[in-house]
Parts: C-alpha cells; sequence; structure tokens
C-alpha cells in the first residue's frame, strides 16, 4: 500500500473537498457510495485501521470522497476529514490504493488530534459497487454483514462477519450489524414520548400494543412501557425468547418483583429473569415522561455500545 500524499498533483486535481451532509450513519454512508458509483462517478471509501491512544471514533469508521470533492461519513471527530478527503482525491486520480496517518506518529504536524492519539487511514478507490449492495442488502434484511479488504491486491468484498472489525491475516475486516429496531409497546405518554426521541435519534421504531406479530432479533431493544403486568406478559414472554440486546419495563422494584415471580411461574429461570432492566433506564424515579424517554434510550445507547464490545 503507498504511502504518499497530495504533493505533486496537477492544479487541476486539487479540488476543494466539501462535506454533502452530516453523517456517521454507515448505511447512509455506503448509500452515498453507491449512488456515485451507479452514476458514473468515481469514488473512493475511507476506513480506520488503526488507532494510536485515544480516538474519537471506533476502529472501522469511514467515510467515502467522490471524484468532484463531496464526502461525507467520519473518521475522526472532524479534525481530519478534509485532508481525508485531499488524499482520497489523489487515490482516486492515480487508481493506487493508500494509507496515511494523523496525530500521533504522523509527518503532518499541522494536523493535530484533540484527543492527542494517532489513527491510520486506509484508502482505497472503489472498482464496483457490488460488494457494498450486497452489505446494504444483508442489513435492508436484517442480518450481519462484512467487507473484507486487501491491501495487496487493492481488492473489496463482501465476506460473512465472524470476527470483528479489525485486521487478519493481511487483511481489514469491516463488520456491519443491522440497524438498532426499538420496539416500544405500550398506549401511554410515556411511550409515545420514547417512540418520538427514538425516532429523533434516528433508530429504526416500532410503535405497538399488546402483539408479538413483529420480529424480535438480536438488534432490538424491547421496551415495555404499559402500566399493566398482565398485557405485558405475552411480550415479555417471545422477548425473552429472542434474546434481543435489551428489555426494559416500567414499574416501580415492588412491581417488578410481581413481574418476577409472574414469570418464575411460567418457568422462567432466574437466570433468563435477570435480562430484563427493570425499573427501566439509567436513572430511578423518572417523574415526567420526557425524563423517563432520555433515560430509557440512554440506557439503550449503553447496553449496544456493551455489545458491541463483548
Amino acid at each position: 500500500m503507498l504511502h504518499t500524499s497530495l504533493t505533486g498533483l496537477t492544479d487541476d486535481l486539487l479540488l476543494t473537498p466539501e462535506q454533502s451532509f452530516l453523517t456517521d450513519d454507515r448505511q447512509a454512508i455506503l448509500r452515498f457510495a453507491v449512488e456515485a458509483l451507479t452514476s458514473g462517478m468515481d469514488a473512493a471509501l475511507v476506513t480506520l485501521v488503526e488507532i494510536h491512544g485515544g480516538a474519537a471514533r471506533a476502529l472501522g469508521a469511514q467515510m467515502v470522497v467522490r471524484e468532484d470533492g463531496s464526502y461525507c461519513g467520519f473518521v475522526s471527530g472532524g479534525c481530519v476529514e478534509a485532508a481525508a478527503a485531499f488524499e482520497a482525491l489523489a487515490v482516486i486520480a492515480s487508481g493506487e490504493d493508500r494509507c496515511v496517518r494523523y496525530g500521533e506518529g504522523s509527518p503532518w504536524f499541522d494536523i493535530v488530534l484533540p484527543c492527542a492519539g494517532g489513527i491510520t487511514l486506509s484508502i482505497h478507490k472503489l472498482r464496483s459497487a457490488q460488494p457494498l449492495l450486497a452489505v446494504l442488502n444483508s442489513l435492508a434484511q436484517r442480518e450481519a454483514a462484512g467487507l473484507r479488504y486487501c491491501p495487496r491486491t487493492q481488492t473489496l468484498q463482501r465476506v460473512t462477519p465472524g470476527v470483528k472489525t479489525g485486521w487478519q491475516h493481511g487483511t481489514f475486516i469491516t463488520t456491519y450489524s443491522p440497524g438498532v429496531r426499538v420496539m416500544v409497546y405500550g398506549r401511554s405518554i410515556e411511550a409515545q414520548t420514547t417512540a418520538a426521541l427514538a425516532q429523533a435519534a434516528g433508530y429504526d421504531v416500532v410503535p405497538l400494543d399488546d402483539t408479538t406479530s413483529q420480529a424480535i432479533d438480536a438488534d432490538s431493544a424491547v421496551l415495555l412501557l404499559w402500566h399493566d403486568l398482565e398485557r405485558e406478559l405475552p411480550v415479555l414472554q417471545a422477548a425473552l425468547a429472542a434474546r434481543p440486546f435489551y428489555i426494559g419495563a416500567l414499574g416501580s422494584e415492588r412491581t417488578h418483583a410481581r413481574r418476577v415471580e409472574k414469570l418464575q411461574a411460567q418457568g422462567f429461570s432466574q437466570q433468563a429473569i435477570n435480562r430484563i432492566k427493570a425499573p427501566i433506564g439509567i436513572f430511578p424515579k423518572a417523574r415526567d415522561a420526557r425524563s423517563l424517554a432520555l433515560s430509557v434510550l440512554a440506557d439503550v445507547a449503553a447496553a449496544r455500545l456493551r455489545q458491541g464490545e463483548g
């Protein structure tokens, strides 16, 4: 992989990169690349492949740069994206992939990362939309997917993820999980407010009442915001069987004790019951719907983060 810079580019290649829109949504970034390629434009995929010390983004964070200088995505807190876009334009023009480093250990002293760490970016000129489309199609079917990048051959292919994001046998694997599906059960002001806030945060929100027909999967968060133990019981049974990454239920500690008794009577083990976060949320005794919604969704986000680290 080349470790070069923009030095030597002709003036007509020195476009001024411009951020097309603000997003760190991984599917939106891949779609941006697919749209460019299918419209006949060249594009490059920039991936965070190494972190030295601290970093604002996780390993595997990505951005896409089009040949006209438009880009989206983040590989840092916003301090290197424009510089990375310039490098990506050089890759598009030359057809040769490269690797660049910013921050600690970088030759670019004028680009400083506030976290005082360093990051290494892999920049790959995309030759086909097919690997990206395959990933997007898998995610649309709520299936995990992955991309394998080989620096030696400068190729990208879709793979079935079996490992975490990172280097493996000289190739870099980027894994993608389906978006979080927030399943909000209950006809209450708490449920309504939580669903609205979750939608504003960009989650795939499914407001439901007492039906369990909607598929619950490992990327779902099941939020039981009823004030009725009998109505929530069928949903709890389905959720405990489906193993979503988060199950939370409204109610006091006394209410939860009654919930536990009912589930034990249904044959659920204490280990299974312990998966239920009750009282729901990160801080207790939220007395209004907005505070409760913030508490619940912060808890969901924390659980998702732990899932990714597990």
